[in-house]
């Protein structure tokens, strides 16, 4: 993790993430009556329902939507889910408004070029290992994992470890 994303941990206080190719590995799959089906990595939900009780601010912005994304965000405790997006942008900006904090105080995931304006508007921008080349060569922290399989936990550790230490988080420090 490169020095300039372990200074910005200390100052985040809300976590922004979009759904497909960040929480899911991005593939769709439809059942013969077309209901969606999505595979969600338990240790991203573990690390997230963790922020959440420490108080942390997390959202979801995606341009889908989806019965099975549904249920499992708000199983993890998320309210502030936002699907059938198509100006994330707008949706960002009202959810800073929403949660009364900057712009610079938000790490923002993504994995695909409709992400890449809130992944500027905010304060730590983070793409997964097998993002959109566009996200890979612009964004300050590219996750060693992929979408779906533990990324989201990667930034959630990273973020956890910093909090309760009081420090940036160390790759050294072993919380990979």
């Amino acid at each position: 993790m490169p020095l300039s994303v372990r200074r910005r941990l200390p100052f985040l206080r809300g976590l922004v993430l979009d759904v497909d190719g960040v929480l899911t590995d991005g593939r769709l799959h439809y059942t013969p009556a077309e209901n969606d089906l999505k595979s969600f990595h338990v240790r991203d939900g573990h690390g997230i329902v963790t922020l959440l009780r420490e108080g942390f601010l997390v959202g979801v912005i995606s341009g889908r939507t989806g019965e099975a994304t549904k249920k499992r965000l708000t199983e993890l405790g998320i309210v502030d889910i936002f699907l059938g997006v198509r100006d994330k942008n707008e949706v960002f900006r009202n959810l800073l408004a929403h949660w009364k904090i900057e712009a610079s105080e938000v790490a923002v995931v993504g994995d695909d070029i409709t992400d890449l304006g809130m992944m500027a508007m905010g304060g730590l921008s983070i793409t997964v290992a097998d993002g959109h080349r566009a996200l890979l060569n612009t964004a300050h922290w590219v996750t060693n994992t992929s979408g779906g399989f533990g990324a989201v936990r990667e930034v959630t550790d990273a973020i956890l470890f910093t909090r309760k230490r009081g420090r940036p988080y160390n790759q050294e420090d072993g919380l990979c």
